[in-house]
């Protein structure tokens, strides 16, 4: 299935010159809370203090800073590929953003504001594995995380793929390294650091499930949605994005960061 290269140029957004109206609802509260997630570098993680960090961090603060007047009036919630949405809908925080992929499944139950973002999945699997593509992983054990978008592809398009649905990030990694699967599947931004970080690793490097990230709000919320749009187009035009890249990530793979910020989606290889 091949995509057609879209820039972000061409994506419809509202104008960021001027951003809309705060909602009542988040002015009295003078408050947000963010779903982030804590085990994604370079988007969402705790750092070895403890403390929320990240370019999706960033983004929240950023957002608090323009609708409250100050980066701390932000709280973080920690969330996984399989808990996020019914966290938003459960009214445990005011958005999402946490690597989330906008799809038809999720567009059916809540709403996304403009991407900010596009994203790829990948693989990664040992240096010495004989698999040079996707269609390799034909009968093999593949590590992956509970509710991803990964887990719903390989199930939808390779289901002789036995899938090893983890918890966390963390979690499946772990079982690749233990030798308990013989790939991860995860998103591509991911799979970057994992393959920079250990030497007995590679990427297959065949992008597959390639989708736009956007912030997540629940339905019926279209002026905090349409603030939070116009807020991803100010980060844009302010160029914020490149600058927390470059804040987060090592800078031999900052390149790959900031095309997925700054460049228009790739072709999908299968």
């Amino acid at each position: 299935m091949a995509l057609t290269c879209v820039s972000w140029a061409a994506v419809p957004t509202v104008q960021a010159a001027d951003l809309p109206a705060v909602p009542p609802a988040i002015k009295e509260a003078d408050h947000l809370r963010a779903g982030v997630r804590c085990d994604q570098p370079p988007y969402g993680y705790q750092d070895k203090k403890g403390e929320f960090a990240g370019v999706e961090v960033e983004m929240a603060k950023q957002i608090s800073l323009w609708a409250l007047g100050s980066k701390d009036k932000v709280s973080f919630t920690c969330v996984t590929a399989e808990n996020r949405v019914p966290q938003l809908l459960g009214r445990k925080v005011d958005l999402l953003i946490a690597t989330l992929g906008v799809t038809p499944e999720r567009q059916r139950v809540i709403d996304f504001t403009t991407p900010y973002r596009w994203g790829a999945s990948d693989v990664v699997v040992k240096k010495d594995s004989p698999a040079r593509a996707i269609a390799d992983l034909k009968g093999k054990t593949l590590a992956t995380l509970k509710g991803s978008v990964q887990a719903k592809w390989f199930e939808d398009h390779m289901p002789d793929v036995k899938t090893l649905r983890m918890n966390s990030a963390a979690d499946a990694l772990q079982a690749f390294r233990q030798g308990r699967a013989d790939a991860y599947t995860h998103d591509a931004a991911t799979l970057v650091v994992v393959a920079d970080n250990d030497q007995n690793a590679r990427l297959i490097g065949q992008p597959f499930q390639i989708s736009d990230a956007a912030i997540g709000v629940r339905k019926s919320e279209a002026q905090w949605r349409d603030f939070l749009s116009a807020a991803v187009l100010r980060m844009r035009e302010e160029h914020l994005f490149r600058g927390w890249v470059q804040q987060f990530v090592p800078e031999n793979i900052q390149s790959y960061y900031i095309s997925v910020f700054e460049q228009a989606k790739p072709a999908e290889a299968l």
